[in-house]
């Protein structure tokens, strides 16, 4: 793809990315139909499918031999295929329950992958009227200025991002709740706000110096993974190894030395890949 293509994705993907914004607006106060999906903590509801419709329609008018991968398309049994075409993945809401709750963290992910490669992206919390957005080798941004992740590079003075996830199977929840307390016996603060896309921006923007989370999925953290990349920060799989976005599971750190302290405290978990 030239530069040029690639602009003019991205600005397309902004002027729908905010019509979606107002839906999600419309709906944050607005009585809602909540459903479970895989477990009673995984909710969906009638404006995450409302607004995942909304992307995929606007973006397929503008570019019908792309291919797409959707949270709520997924959960209705269209098979994740990650391919070398170019590819939009979607998450309309990430962070459902905090949008049940009237909690502000959520967000709109959406990213462009291209040769399996993350080009663009793209996370906007209408809520907060926060804008991030990365193009590869461009840099991060939040609402147009650059960004930064903080560079820290010692566990003991770090702020972490940990979240529980929606399963509630006894040996995972035993073993994100380990993480948790060995991370918080080592670090300032451990926060949880329930979204992956917002806690990898946090990173991107040095509020938050490290992230991780098991049993996420690949819309969940694409576009999140580019802009934190692109504002400094770095990405591996929690073990140590190479970032999967089909791997369910993300360490995100201001530093890869702050990623080598992290990691082998960690007792990791396996999910079926996406």
């Amino acid at each position: 793809m030239t530069e040029k293509e690639i602009e003019i994705y991205y600005n397309t993907v902004l002027d729908i990315v905010s019509l979606a914004g107002k839906v999600v607006n419309a709906g944050f106060s607005a009585a809602k139909r909540i459903e479970t999906k895989a477990s009673a903590a995984d909710l969906v509801t009638e404006f995450d499918q409302r607004v995942e419709e909304i992307l995929i329609k606007h973006l397929q008018e503008k570019f019908p031999t792309h291919k797409f991968i959707g949270e709520e398309s997924s959960s209705a049994g269209v098979q994740t295929v990650f391919g070398d075409d170019p590819t939009w993945i979607i998450d309309p809401i990430d962070g459902t329950t905090n949008f049940v709750h009237g909690f502000p963290f959520v967000a709109i992910s959406i990213a462009l992958a291209i040769n399996k490669q993350v080009v663009i992206g793209v996370i906007y919390n209408p809520v907060l009227d926060l804008l991030y957005t990365a193009i590869h080798g461009k840099g991060a941004y939040r609402n147009g200025r650059p960004i930064k992740s903080s560079g820290q590079t010692d566990l003991a003075l770090s702020q972490v991002a940990g979240e529980y996830g929606s399963s509630r199977e006894p040996e995972v929840l035993t073993a994100k709740c380990q993480n948790l307390r060995v991370i918080i016996e080592k670090v300032h603060s451990i926060r949880a706000i329930g979204s992956a896309a917002m806690n990898l921006c946090l990173v991107a923007e040095g509020s938050c110096d490290a992230y991780f989370e098991y049993g996420i999925h690949i819309w969940d953290y694409a576009a999140g993974d580019l802009i934190a990349r692109e504002a400094g920060a770095y990405t591996c799989d929690p073990s140590g190894g190479p970032l999967n976005l089909l791997h369910r599971c993300i360490l995100c750190t201001a530093t890869k030395k702050l990623a080598e302290q992290i990691s082998p405290l960690l007792t990791h978990v396996n999910f079926p890949d996406d």
